[in-house]
């Protein structure tokens, strides 16, 4: 049975255990440098985990000033784990956590799954929404 955690804090999640979740779902940019993984993890307002016994199986997290904007962050589902809800659960758990904040914001890839995924939460791309006046600008240093 799967549990989800949407108290915790980055110390609940350790290291190792982090970085084996981040490799199963390849995502590189973090495992290349463990040390800003647990910075990351560290510096968020707060951290969702998904639990098979003791295994860690899915991660999302939070970064909010928790009055007007939120931004969801590295939604995980180990991939013998995907396709069960999982993943809506954790996001669910997180913006539960902020019902107040009206403005929660994502980036993700263009992949058609992850578009009907985040829109199946009620996301839309900012060229879709209030009438196409909002504009996305992201810098990577």
């Amino acid at each position: 049975m799967v549990v989800i955690d949407a108290g915790g804090v980055a110390g609940a999640v350790g290291r190792d255990e982090a970085l084996a979740l981040y490799e199963a779902v390849g995502w590189s940019a973090y495992t290349k440098d463990p040390d800003g993984l647990v910075r990351a993890l560290a510096g968020s307002t707060l951290v969702a985990t998904a639990r098979d016994g003791d295994r860690l199986v899915g991660l999302a997290r939070v970064v909010t000033d928790g009055a007007s904007i939120l931004y969801l962050q590295d939604v995980l589902v180990h991939p013998d784990a995907q396709r069960t809800g999982l993943g809506r659960r954790l996001v669910s758990a997180l913006l539960d956590a902020y019902p107040d904040v009206r403005q929660k914001v994502l980036l993700t890839d263009d992949e058609p799954a992850q578009k009907a995924f985040y829109e199946s939460l009620g996301f839309g791309d900012t060229r879709d929404v209030h009438g196409g006046v909002l504009r996305t600008f992201v810098r990577f240093d």
